[in-house]
């Protein structure tokens, strides 16, 4: 009986050990994918819009609030938007006294509509504006990017060719070098040749005028 637990023991023991590594394997597994997630520049460009857009959107619901809507009411004489109506059929208050039923005012409320349509301009043109701003933005550093990147391949042919040429000039340098040289030992052994021949005529000159006496009777 002893063994037979200790058999079971050692086996939950095992396969706690397996679950536990299993769920660290895929833990670190999600972790390193959702880092790769969120490190996406789709992403970060995501949040980074939807922050700007939701401080816009307060900036731009304030400016028409404040601003546009009293302006645009005060033009049409109604002091707000949002309390232009068109009136279908009036109210008739309730009277118990002549034991009249009151009933509710039918309207169009048009104001409401046209106050939500300023919104919607004026939230889409800014945010279309900011949005054109930061396209432009991103485009002027690209396009830096792009310039660097070509002047450093510039700088560098440049280089490259300067280098070319300094090994083209010191190969011709060498061969100039080696030239001279061939034609100096061509000129020395040249004249070395020519001062042979000189002392094999002398020799052979001082040779003749030596037998010359010794043929006279």
């Amino acid at each position: 009986m002893p063994r037979k637990k200790k058999t079971k023991l050692k086996e939950v023991i095992e396969v706690t050990r397996d679950v536990g590594d299993k769920v660290e394997k895929r833990s670190k597994a999600f972790w390193k994918n959702f880092k790769k997630f969120v490190a996406k520049g789709n992403i970060i460009d995501l949040a980074i819009a939807v922050v700007i857009g939701t401080s816009f959107n307060k900036i731009v619901s304030t400016l028409v609030s404040s601003i546009i809507t009293p302006l645009t009411g005060l033009l049409l004489r109604s002091g707000d938007l949002s309390g232009l109506k068109w009136v279908i059929v009036p109210e008739v208050p309730a009277d118990e006294v002549a034991g009249i039923a009151g009933t509710p005012e039918v309207a169009v409320t048009y104001g409401l509509f046209l106050q939500s349509l300023i919104d919607f301009l004026v939230i889409s043109l800014t945010i279309y504006v900011v949005i054109r701003i930061f396209a432009k933005v991103k485009e002027g550093i690209k396009r830096r990017e792009i310039e660097a990147a070509q002047e450093k391949a510039r700088a560098e042919e440049e280089q490259r060719k300067a280098e070319e040429e300094k090994k083209k000039a010191e190969a011709e340098r060498l061969e100039k070098i080696k030239n001279d040289f061939i034609a100096d030992v061509a000129n020395q052994t040249r004249l070395l040749a020519e001062i042979r021949d000189i002392m094999l005529r002398l020799k052979s000159e001082q040779a003749g005028g030596k037998q010359a006496p010794d043929a006279v009777p």
